[in-house]
């Protein structure tokens, strides 16, 4: 699965405003978006699964999962998410990050109870998010044009590709358990709502600020990737990047 703060991203594509539908514009067209007509439709279907089905069941979370029980859940999830990180580590030759990725899952492994509790990170070992779209970026793939998937969100052809291939390689995958569907849903069903949960402010704010929520998301998730991909480093991006 992607790390936390790509998935965020997802979490943005759920909500919707009244103002997230407007009229096509000649930026829109410039910012290489020609399914845009396409995407407007599936972030509107995405609008109604958040309205009937997100909203409601992160607002039973909150009131049965009191805040610490929530960050429990946030930190298993978080340490699941780790040997896709550090694959996605190795192949982007960031060794250090690898490393980091190994230290935190052992110690949050053992020391933290299965990965509920985060000792990792007292210990001066930070947590940090890959994913294969990122991976395929620093090998110089394009991003493409811009997608709406229907209930992932933003992403475009090469994140979407690496979202599946995330979920291939991912080792839970291949643990040989009869009720695998059942864990694999409940998985996903518990990401979304601590994904939800934790971005609810940030989402409203997007909401909120917008004069087009569309044109708005769409340009948070091309900042927002181009950041992640630099991981932190400057803002001028290394021979061999896609121009973003």
């Amino acid at each position: 699965m992607r790390g936390l703060r790509a998935l965020v991203l997802v979490v943005c594509g759920l909500a919707a405003g009244a103002c997230a539908y407007g009229p096509p514009t000649r930026e829109s067209l410039a910012a290489r978006d020609p399914y845009e007509q396409m995407n407007r439709d599936t972030l509107k279907f995405n609008a109604k699964i958040d309205k009937y089905f997100v909203i409601p069941t992160v607002g039973l979370y909150f009131v049965l999962v009191p805040e610490p029980g929530r960050k429990g859940v946030h930190n298993f999830l978080g340490n699941l998410s780790l040997p896709i990180i550090f694959v996605n580590d190795m192949l982007q030759g960031e060794v250090t990050r690898g490393a980091q990725s190994v230290g935190r899952f052992v110690i949050n492994s053992s020391l933290g109870l299965g990965g509920f509790l985060d000792p990792a990170t007292k210990m001066g070992i930070p947590g940090h998010g890959e994913d294969m779209g990122q991976t395929f970026a620093v090998w110089g793939a394009k991003e493409g044009p811009y997608l709406v998937l229907p209930f992932f969100g933003p992403s475009n052809p090469r994140d979407a590709a690496g979202l599946a291939l995330d979920w291939t390689i991912d080792p839970t995958n291949f643990i040989h358990m009869k009720q695998h569907v059942w864990w694999a849903a409940g998985r996903g069903y518990f990401t979304l709502l601590d994904l939800r949960s934790q971005t609810w402010e940030t989402v409203q704010g997007i909401q909120r600020n917008s004069v087009d929520y569309y044109a708005s998301l769409r340009r948070f998730y091309r900042q927002y990737r181009a950041e992640q991909i630099r991981n932190g480093r400057s803002a001028q991006a290394p021979a061999g990047l896609p121009d973003f």
